[in-house]
């Protein structure tokens, strides 16, 4: 088996992985077993968290003392297992600190994942992108192969599993665990990384333009959580009306448009229009896409707009880390992408999803159930401020002048 190959199959067990429950495990927490917003949020915020503590895992463990691919065999096998063990948890604390366990066995191959394909292509800026979609259609593959699995089960042709969604992700994480050890071998360097190195880039936020564009990247990114948190249940409610069965079939289209959007549309608009206008056409897709949800109808309509995620989330995010890659000086690129990873994926999503988790529960009543409306326009006004701010005050700067500063 190929190089490319073999880096195409583990980009997309490590993203079916994450596909199989992130999307739907809130609804499984609140259909199923009672959980409140609020505790619904503080599950969703450990993988956030664990983005924080992973760059002392990966950085001072993997590339001093193991070679990359049996640390990420090792790291998939026993978080398949505690995905599994999680599964069959109905309790709130048990849950906390088994999800904790494995959000932090996880986030580390995150970026082994892409370490280890960059080493190991020839020309990475060209060849990544093309080994990185498979990582989405991974998503999309886990999210058919869910509602597959629980059509059949619905039939009875197929046994029903309590905790399904963590079931099929520990299915895929043992899977990858096992097929990791055929990766290519990258042993671990002479000299560990150093895992503060993302600092040296805060010099950068000297630059007002800079800082401002952090600050609306770490907003937009706690609404973020909005969508991923809240969407399964807002689907399967009785508003929308989406089974549990299909719900994360329909979700799927919102990883399409993604593949779309960076393949297609990306590459044309970027020279074409450039990166403000890029980013200012993601950043508006956000307020649009909650304003179909605060609406809450036509259910076709909610459907559709789940479409727009590639817009806000390629238009905006990934062209964030294009543009951080192009204004940061040389000799300290690699820590200004640690930095805008840390604020967007860490911090962002981390206190997104406790907020998304509260203003849930602010909006739910014993007697009429969660208000919907509600919920969705905190996150409409939000980024429709952001989208306002973004606009007045982000003007591009060019690396010259960050290297001036």
């Amino acid at each position: 088996m190929s190089v490319k190959l073999r880096l195409s199959v583990m980009m997309f067990l490590q993203y079916a992985i994450w596909g199989s429950w992130f999307p739907v495990l809130s609804a499984y927490m609140q259909n199923d077993l009672g959980f409140s917003g609020t505790q619904i949020g503080f599950i969703y915020s450990l993988l956030p968290l664990a983005t924080i503590i992973s760059p002392f895992i990966a950085g001072q463990i993997a590339d001093r003392y193991f070679s990359t691919e049996k640390f990420i065999a090792l790291l998939q096998l026993v978080g398949g297992a505690f995905l599994i063990l999680t599964a069959s948890t109905t309790d709130y604390k048990s849950m906390i600190w088994l999800m904790l366990i494995y959000c932090l066995l996880y986030a580390p191959t995150l970026a082994l994942t892409n370490s280890i394909a960059m080493i190991n292509l020839d020309n990475s800026e060209k060849e990544f992108g093309i080994i990185r979609v498979w990582g989405t259609i991974g998503w999309i593959v886990a999210g058919l192969c869910l509602a597959f699995w629980r059509s059949l089960a619905e039939a009875q042709q197929v046994i029903s599993l309590q905790g399904d969604t963590l079931v099929l992700a520990g299915i895929f994480s043992v899977l990858m665990g096992l097929l990791s050890f055929g990766l290519p071998h990258t042993p671990p360097r002479k000299e560990g990384t150093n895992p503060w190195a993302f600092l040296e880039a805060l010099k950068m936020l000297k630059n007002v333009n800079i800082a401002i564009f952090f600050l609306i990247a770490f907003v937009v990114a706690t609404e973020l959580q909005f969508y991923y948190v809240l969407t399964a249940p807002f689907l399967t409610s009785d508003q929308i009306g989406i089974a549990d069965t299909k719900v994360s079939a329909w979700m799927v289209i919102a990883q399409l448009a993604e593949i779309i959007v960076m393949a297609i549309l990306l590459p044309r608009f970027l020279p074409k229009y450039g990166i403000r206008k890029v980013m200012t056409m993601g950043i508006v897709a956000w307020p649009l896409r909650y304003a179909v949800f605060a609406i809450g109808g036509p259910v076709w309509l909610v459907i559709a707009s789940l479409a727009l995620h590639g817009f806000c989330y390629v238009f905006f995010f990934t062209a964030a880390f294009i543009y951080v890659d192009e204004i940061a000086p040389e000799d300290i690129r690699h820590s200004a992408q640690s930095l805008i990873t840390l604020t967007v994926i860490g911090f962002g999503m981390y206190f997104g999803s406790l907020f998304a988790g509260w203003v849930q529960t602010l909006f739910t009543s014993v007697e009429l159930g969660t208000n919907w409306t509600g919920v969705f326009l905190v996150p409409f006004f939000l980024t429709l401020l952001c989208a306002l701010a973004f606009l007045v005050f982000f003007k591009e700067d060019k690396k010259e002048s960050l290297e001036q500063a």
